[in-house]
């Protein structure tokens, strides 16, 4: 069967897909562009002419010096985005009339500076400005698609690459696979992601709207077919049935790039769904994740049909205020055309909630205008003034209704302006909106005609009166299960305490003698004999997880029964957990061995906590600690009713639950800790009241709403967990899997799966091994220690050792018998060397990064080798892999480290110059590998020829002559006999009577000729 790579399997097909999007394809074989900004300057400077006719050519040139200028700011673009979208002054994009720009499409676009380089696979330019790129794999691809997010995070830290990444608006990423939406780590799909100096943020897109592709996309004519394979030097893929296959718009690549580079699509997002924000002393580029998009769609959807009320129930941790953001500008073109001023509100319920969105608005760049009185709102909604700032720079005001919701005397506006149009955006409208009150009245008669938008994640159900009663329908739904499947949301692994510990409770119970009566339990829960025990299991719990989880980083938070027992709780905790000087100073004193080993034991340690109530401490203390937390240098939180809900805290981990909370309320509250934070997977929860049956009412709740709107389609909200049940589940599984082997005898397991060459077959026993060693850490976490007992975890930590290496070495055979290029062993060798040196020198870890970086760059240099029978590369990848075997490469002192690293430069100085070399070879067969390959190898050992000028221009007459006939019939591919016969009579009359070479030296010609074409077709690499 044949095997595909990644450029006939999914990137070629991409580039025809475009084309049929509306971008033209453009061969990089004759074209120039700004090698330091990669813009073509004459596509760039014919297009801006169209779109402003005014406009000459020394005008464009002068425009790409300061745009050049521009790309060069440690603004990660900002300045560049807001010359891209600005539409007034020479305008870069013509956004009125999109098709009025100039689309194109190349491949293989290099990004260099100095000797470091990459090159995207596709890269799509508008008017001559590479604003797009995508990277593409093939499927089942060694690592994933996580490989490729590892690289691309090296590639944006490297400042030599700082124009290209400003440059560039957004960037997918994609081996061709339908998502995985069991895995909560991603290998496979297609991404979408804006750039970053550090780290990627892959997004999942599921597109939601029907779309026409008889109307999106064009035919692929023969024309257009025969013009990408030549360019490519890959005709020989011209009627392939696989290769046909590979061209369908319903391939997951292929549908990505119909939903983001459709034309329509395109000019959204540019001006609608990018956003630069501030965030502890960096900035970040945010691209509007798909629900978003579509919710922000669908509400201009519902204006145009005259409603103006509706529900965005987006669950907890998706981003709401994100939303409102994108919808300030999108709504302020959308009312502007109609000639109407919009005039933008978000009410919040309190100070905390108002501190927290103004802080996010403002990071965003909009003007925050804040009103916390009753007499503010009065006046607000009686003035005509839309923006309160002269700078004239989009706003919003945010409204705290705490002290005034329920107020009659908000007077009624009657004289409104018709040339404004109010717009509030009603944040969690499960609570606080109570139509009884006067709040919702006195909004509406503000102005009876404003835009009334209800944001929610916890609907509220079964009560008097429900958030679609007060607010509409729902304008558009976003699920805890649709965001955990995309990675935006964890799932929560609910924990029991422990059997012991509720012994122990029991007793201190029974020491409080006030018990015995009929005593206020508020009383008893708040007494220090029962709350010590509970916080010593509590810290000692918080501790052991930090163990499991391998990070001393997270924090927790602790929701008390009442005031006073958080008052009593935080009481015990400064005195007997609170860090003094006298640790630190033990750390400074102990020898530099012991001093780190000191350290990490520290860190893990919770000894700073923070007692957040109402009346304590004032507001600006308040904000303080919850700031401290987020930052880390807080461990844990008390807290009563406060933070419950519209907290955000990504470290936040582990959630003790000491008191029972219902509905809505208990939802909010869990999901404090379902935030994405490094590489975790679960939140977890500890349960101390019980809210296992109170969360599964709920939940049925919840799901009886989600069936009256969807039917059957959502599972129910009981995803939210991992249960007990569930994990044995999985241990019963797990056993199953491993039961027709050895566990026992570890020799004897490796016997047995050494046996074994089907790799489906082995990635079950790894899955299942590697599912153990992850059972291991949440049985651990959860207290249940009695399901340890019911596997040798320890031992199967071992087996699974063995049973991955036997993965990867059938994984290397497979690659090896199916022709994948050599640089996938190269990675699988090199890619994930760790360095974890014993010893903390300064200056050995600057050492250490060195060998990482000219490691990395020797690999690269040889990966990127076209010809892999080159006895040069042959040499220099035997040289690199001697380097790597020869010692534990982290295992090294100073000198052994420092002369590696001049071993590696030597490797990686010969492979930049075998490869300039390649490369300039390549470039006179009009890039084709197959030619240049050839060529060498007719130069080997018995040269053909001592003139390879002569030898280049009998081989350009042969490609040239075969790639005509193949041009003609497409079909010969398939029968290789006849492919062989035609070809063996061109290299006779092209290299054989001119060379004057025996019949024998040119059916071996022939032969290595014949099979660099059909390795092509069968899309097999060289």
């Amino acid at each position: 069967m044949s095997k595909f790579n990644e450029n006939t399997r999914v990137q070629l097909p991409a580039i025809l897909h475009l084309t049929r999007l509306g971008f033209e394809y453009l061969s990089l074989k004759n074209s120039k562009w700004d090698k330091s900004t990669n813009i073509f300057p004459s596509i760039f400077s014919q297009s801006l002419q169209r779109i402003n006719p005014t406009l000459k050519q020394g005008d464009c040139d002068r425009l790409l010096n300061e745009v050049s200028l521009e790309l060069e700011n440690e603004d990660l673009g900002r300045a560049f985005f807001k010359r891209l979208t600005s539409e007034s002054g020479i305008r870069l994009i013509d956004f009125e009339d999109f098709e009025n720009n100039s689309f194109h499409v190349v491949t293989e676009l290099p990004c260099e500076k100095d000797e470091e380089s990459f090159r995207p696979d596709i890269t799509l330019l508008i008017n001559g400005m590479p604003l797009f790129f995508i990277e593409v794999k093939p499927p089942n691809n060694l690592g994933g698609i996580r490989k490729e997010h590892e690289r691309m995070e090296k590639r944006f830290q490297n400042k030599k690459f700082r124009k290209f990444i400003n440059i560039t608006q957004l960037m997918v990423f994609s081996n061709n696979m339908e998502y995985d939406d069991t895995a909560t780590i991603p290998l496979q799909g297609a991404y979408y992601s804006s750039t970053s100096y550090y780290k990627p943020v892959f997004n999942y897109f599921r597109e939601e709207e029907q779309l026409d592709l008889n109307k999106l996309l064009e035919g692929l004519t023969d024309d257009k077919l025969n013009s990408v394979l030549s360019d490519a030097n890959k005709i020989a893929l011209k009627g392939n049935q696989e290769f046909n296959t590979n061209l369908d718009p319903n391939t997951p690549t292929n549908r990505i790039c119909t939903s983001l580079f459709q034309k329509d699509r395109l000019a959204f997002l540019l001006r609608y769904a990018f956003a630069y924000v501030h965030k502890e002393g960096s900035i970040q580029k945010h691209v509007m994740r798909y629900p978003q998009l579509f919710a922000t769609k669908a509400i201009t959807d519902k204006l145009d049909q005259g409603l103006t009320k509706g529900i965005i129930w987006h669950t907890q941790g998706s981003g709401k205020t994100a939303l409102t953001f994108y919808n300030v500008k999108h709504l302020t073109d959308y009312y502007q055309k109609k000639g109407v001023i919009p005039k933008f509100y978000f009410i919040v319920d309190r100070l905390d909630l108002l501190k927290q969105a103004s802080r996010e608005f403002r990071s965003r760049g909009l003007t925050v205008h804040n009103i916390d009185s009753r007499d503010d709102f009065v006046k607000d909604i009686k003035s005509s003034v839309v923006i309160h700032n002269d700078s004239g720079n989009s706003e919003i005001t945010v409204v705290n209704i705490q002290k005034f919701q329920d107020d009659p005397s908000v007077a009624r506006n009657t004289d409104y302006n018709l040339g404004i149009q109010r717009i509030y955006f009603l944040d969690e409208v499960h609570r606080s909106y109570n139509p009884k009150g006067s709040f919702l009245s006195n909004l509406n008669e503000s102005d009876s005609n404003a835009v009334k938008i209800g944001l929610t994640g916890t609907p509220l159900l079964k009560s008097e009166y429900t958030s679609k009663s007060l607010f509409g329908d729902y304008i558009h739904k976003y699920y805890y299960n649709s965001s955990i499947k995309d990675g935006y949301t964890l799932r929560l692994i609910r924990e029991d305490i422990e059997t012991s510990y509720r012994l122990r409770l029991a007793e201190a119970l029974e020491e409080v003698p006030i018990l015995k009566g009929d005593s206020d339990k508020r009383y008893v829960y708040s007494h220090q004999k029962f709350v010590e025990p509970m916080l010593d299991y509590i810290v000692s719990d918080f501790e052991r997880s930090r163990i499991s989880m391998n990070d001393n980083s997270v924090g927790a938070m602790v929701i008390c029964d009442s005031a006073d027992q958080a008052k009593k709780m935080f009481e015990i905790f400064e005195e007997k957990y609170k860090s003094n000087e006298n640790t630190q100073e033990l750390i400074k004193a102990a020898e530099p061995k012991q001093r780190y080993a000191l350290q990490q034991s520290l860190d893990r340690k919770a000894n700073t906590a923070a007692l957040i109530l109402h009346d304590v401490g004032t507001k600006e203390d308040r904000d303080e600690w919850t700031l401290q937390f987020k930052e880390g240098k807080i461990d844990i939180l008390f807290v009563f009713n406060m933070l419950l809900t519209g907290f955000d805290a990504p470290r936040l981990k582990k959630l003790y639950v000491g008191r029972m909370i219902k509905a809505h309320n208990l939802l909010q509250a869990l999901t404090r800790v379902n935030r994405t934070y490094k590489e975790f997977k679960f939140g977890y929860v500890v349960d101390f009241a019980g809210i296992e049956d109170q969360f599964k009412k709920t939940s049925e709740d919840y799901f009886k709403e989600l069936q009256s709107e969807l039917g059957d389609e959502l599972q129910s909200y009981s995803d939210l967990f991992l249960t007990e049940q569930e994990i044995e589940q999985k241990i019963g599984e797990i056993k199953e899997a491993l039961f027709w082997y050895d566990t026992e005898n570890k020799a004897e397991f490796s016997r047995q799966i050494s046996q074994i060459t089907d790799r489906s077959k082995m990635l079950e026993i790894t899955r299942a091994l590697n599912e153990a060693k992850s059972l291991y850490n949440l049985i651990r976490l959860s207290g249940n220690y009695e399901l340890l007992d019911k596997l040798d975890f320890q031992n199967l930590a071992a087996l699974s050792r063995e049973a991955n290496g036997h993965l990867a070495l059938i994984n290397t055979k497979e690659n090896l018998e199916q022709g994948v290029d050599t640089n996938n062993l190269l990675n699988v060798a090199l890619e994930d060397v760790v360095f974890a040196f014993s010893k903390v020198k300064e200056e050995e870890m600057i050492l250490a990064d060195k060998l990482r970086d000219t490691l990395r760059k020797a690999r690269e240099s040889l990966a990127s080798n076209f010809d892999k029978k080159d006895l040069e590369f042959i040499s220099l990848k035997e040289e690199l892999e001697r380097i790597f075997n020869k010692k534990n490469l982290t295992d090294m002192g100073l000198e052994l480290i420092d002369q590696n690293i001049k071993e590696l430069d030597s490797v990686y100085i010969k492979a930049v110059e075998l490869q300039r070399r390649n490369s300039l070879l390549q470039a006179k067969y009009e890039n084709d590998a197959k030619y240049a390959r050839l060529h060498k190898r007719l130069m080997e050992k018995d040269p053909l020829t001592e003139s390879e000028a002569k030898l280049f221009q009998a081989l350009s007459n042969l490609k040239h002559d075969v790639d005509s006939e193949i041009l003609r019939n497409t079909k010969m591919m398939d029968n290789e006999g006849f492919v062989e016969k035609l070809m063996l009579k061109l290299v006779a009359q092209n290299i054989m009577k001119p060379f004057k070479i025996t019949p024998a030296r040119t059916k071996s010609i022939n032969s290595i000729l014949l099979k660099e074409y059909m390795n092509e077709y069968h899309g097999i690499v060289a």
